[in-house]
């Protein structure tokens, strides 16, 4: 017992060091963002203001947006980081989700504003009046968009955070966007056309374009997406580390944040295996996956599926996976079971979801039940939550369609 207290002592401690080096860095980033945004706004609004240029007084709206936005983020991760209390016991980490969907609305509002003025400007246009300070000032900025996005982007793929993620991605399109202001600024002092209003409106769509697809990823997280294929791999390979495993299966990660996760999955062990046995792999299987992933998954629960790997049983077992997998909409069967008193077959598949999972069902349940007419059949049908089309490719599905493992 002492040893277990221990060994979660540890744990804790650890995800606590990590989490607060993940702040820090998430936190030099944003303010470096911070600090460039605010020096582009400034020069850029001047610049505007003073050649009446509607496009660079846009760009410069944009660039308060996006340090506006990196305040958020740090609020937002600061927030996360907060120890778990009565009220949430597994931490603020969620908080980090919110922080995206508040910053897609602040980039919705501004591309909406920008367009709402980028309009007017077409309806009533008013002539430029640039200056090579201003055309200079505009291609430096160009030039530190890119660096700046590069920088944040990395840092945020990096540090698993979404808001940096999200950030650096925006200052790409910054750059983008400050270029096609500056080649409007070149193309009327060469041609005296002027397309100020009409590169501000492209900047508007582009911006509001932006937000959208930020929101659409924020608002996915909080309703759950799939789990990311790499960690759930991860996650069944140290658990199939453990002596006695079979095969781990129905592996369902939640998310609490980008820096943790709980775990709950089904290890299939043999039939032999008494109650200390197994209670002895369960607590391998949670230091395993702990350990394996610097304590970002937490092994809350382990089911148990009893193999029997001898007799009639593993000969139906056998019999009855190749009948299944010989369906291509089959991705996944498991946690075979055969009880001879009561004449019952169980097991469960995991259908594709590009596939009539109904129809699908109905036929392979038929299908089983005709070949084994002595037998009462019930199928289970699990929801692919671990994205097995992803973890394992079609070459390996194929694979367990013509063989099943011993």
């Amino acid at each position: 017992m002492y040893m277990a207290a221990d060994r979660k002592a540890a744990e804790d401690t650890e995800r606590q060091t990590n989490g607060a080096l993940r702040e820090k860095e998430i936190v030099r980033t944003s303010i470096v963002g911070i600090f460039a945004n605010v020096v582009l706004a400034a020069f850029k609004a001047f610049i505007g203001i003073v050649s009446n240029s509607i496009a660079v007084t846009l760009d410069a709206v944009n660039n308060l947006s996006d340090a506006l936005s990196s305040v958020i983020t740090i609020v937002g991760t600061k927030l996360a980081g907060k120890a778990p209390d009565r009220e949430h016991p597994l931490g603020y980490g969620r908080i980090e989700y919110l922080t995206s969907t508040i910053i897609s609305f602040i980039v919705l509002y501004a591309g909406v504003t920008s367009l709402v003025e980028s309009v007017k400007k077409v309806i009533s246009p008013e002539a430029p009046d640039y200056s090579a300070v201003s055309l200079i000032i505009i291609a430096s900025a160009v030039v530190v968009k890119l660096f700046l996005g590069r920088y944040v982007r990395g840092v945020g793929e990096k540090v698993k955070s979404d808001s940096l993620v999200a950030s650096g991605s925006d200052a790409l399109f910054d750059a983008i966007l400050s270029a096609s202001v500056l080649a409007a600024a070149v193309i009327y002092l060469t041609t005296g056309l002027s397309l100020e209003a009409i590169v501000g409106v492209a900047i508007s769509v582009v911006i509001v374009k932006a937000g959208l697809e930020m929101l659409g990823e924020s608002l996915s997280q909080i309703l759950g997406e799939s789990m990311d294929p790499e960690l759930a791999v991860k996650v069944k390979e140290l658990a199939n580390e453990v002596d006695g495993v079979y095969a781990t299966y129905d592996t369902i990660l939640h998310a609490y944040g980008p820096q943790l996760y709980i775990c709950e999955l089904h290890a299939e062990v043999p039939d032999t295996y008494n109650a200390k046995q197994i209670d002895d792999l369960t607590r391998q299987i949670t230091a395993n996956v702990a350990a394996g992933t610097n304590c970002k998954v937490i092994v809350d629960a382990v089911g148990i599926y009893a193999r029997c790997t001898t007799g009639k049983s593993a000969e139906l077992r056998n019999e009855i996976t190749r009948m299944v997998m010989a369906h291509p909409s089959v991705i996944q069967m498991h946690a075979f079971r055969v009880d001879e008193e009561t004449k019952a077959i169980n097991f469960d598949i995991i259908l594709d979801f590009d596939s009539d999972r109904h129809a699908e069902y109905q036929k392979i349940l038929h299908e089983v039940r005709s070949a084994y007419p002595d037998y009462k059949v019930h199928i289970t049908q699990d929801i692919d939550a671990a994205n097995l089309r992803s973890q394992l490719g079609e070459e390996k599905i194929r694979l367990a369609r013509e063989s099943l493992e011993s």
